[in-house]
């Protein structure tokens, strides 16, 4: 989810936006572009930064691995039917 401090600077930004006639309802504009803002985010389902690293390090290793069981197999097949295992296996 989107870090609460980053929603309450937008709100902030935006309400600083607002023309000084208006600066009166300076603390309700706030906390409705807070709600409409979280509300937002919360739609987009969006991950944190930290999640998607996390997530691009487990499908390289994935990947790594899948790549070693690829050749492993090819080499299996390879001493089956007694022909040399092709190096571009999956390719």
């Amino acid at each position: 989810m989107i870090d609460p401090k980053i929603i309450d600077d937008l709100s902030k930004r935006l309400t600083d936006m607002v023309p000084s006639g208006v600066r009166q309802l300076q603390a309700d504009l706030e906390k409705n572009f807070h709600a409409l803002l979280q509300a937002a985010f919360a739609k987009m389902d969006l991950v944190t930064r930290q999640e998607f690293d996390v997530q691009q390090g487990v499908l390289a290793r994935t990947r790594t691995r899948l790549e070693a069981l690829e050749k492993q197999v090819a080499e299996l097949e390879a001493g089956l039917s007694g022909k040399p295992a092709r190096s571009d296996a999956g390719e």
